[in-house]
């Protein structure tokens, strides 16, 4: 699943990572939530990239209350075409979620979780695979509203968490974003272990309240609490990362 993630890029590399025509005003953010406003890329009616602020969590337009958003903050990739809540966005609603990495918290063996965040190797910015709504209030005001599609794990992170976001790859762009493009479903896919990496952070993550740049910071291997044993998950341990040059 995604359940928090951060963006720290220079909104200049943004622009240029996503072909957008104007550099966006969008500041450092370290632990977006859940229910949040988070920026997304999406094609304009004009057939023209653009990026917009979007509420974390759809609401399809057939929702009765918008609250429903807080349990739609991520979508299955495996029936994201044929679930009611996103058959439509995802035909014609696609939208690409910038990030610099993602958080998931790693069981550990006394029973407490350790907070890691996942990365590109390169410290770039990337994209998650998106859909993205647009539901009206009672008196016709719009609310814009989105998700991120999730798929089983990849190699690296599969002793970390079950679930990682779909992430699309920079040469696949267009074709996520443009709705008469057929087969983006091929896209719904884990994204290739090798240019992935993930160290531990701090607990602090553990709170919205937090943001700020030492939230992506490795923690000291002697302050992080230790994953379960290969004996006890019944896989390898993963090895040490090595921590990538974020800036």
């Amino acid at each position: 699943m995604c359940g928090r993630y951060e963006l720290h890029a220079h909104p200049a590399a943004i622009a240029l990572a996503f072909g957008l025509a104007h550099t966006p005003a969008l500041r450092p953010r370290y632990n977006i939530a859940p229910m949040q406003e988070v920026p997304v890329v999406r094609v304009s009616s004009a057939g023209t990239r653009e990026l917009v602020a979007v509420r974390w969590g759809l609401v399809p337009r057939w929702a009765k209350d918008p609250a429903i958003g807080a349990k739609m903050i991520n979508a299955r990739g495996e029936t994201v075409a044929s679930k009611p809540s996103f058959r439509t966005a995802f035909r014609r609603h696609r939208c690409l979620v910038p990030a610099n990495g993602f958080y998931e918290w790693m069981p550990a063996a006394d029973g407490r979780k350790q907070p890691v965040l996942i990365a590109m190797k390169d410290g770039g910015v990337f994209a998650f695979a998106g859909l993205y709504e647009r539901w009206l209030t009672g008196d016709g005001e719009p609310l814009d509203t989105c998700t991120i599609l999730t798929t089983s794990a990849n190699d690296l992170l599969r002793d970390v968490h079950d679930r990682m976001p779909v992430i699309v790859a920079p040469e696949q762009y267009a074709r996520w974003l443009d709705p008469a493009q057929d087969g983006p479903q091929a896209l719904v896919a884990p994204y290739a272990s090798a240019a992935m990496t993930w160290w531990p952070v701090s607990s602090r993550v553990n709170s919205v309240r937090h943001d700020d740049a030492s939230l992506i910071a490795r923690l000291p291997e002697a302050e992080a609490v230790l994953p379960l044993h290969a004996e006890e998950t019944g896989r390898p341990a993963p090895a040490t990362p090595e921590q990538p040059d974020l800036f």
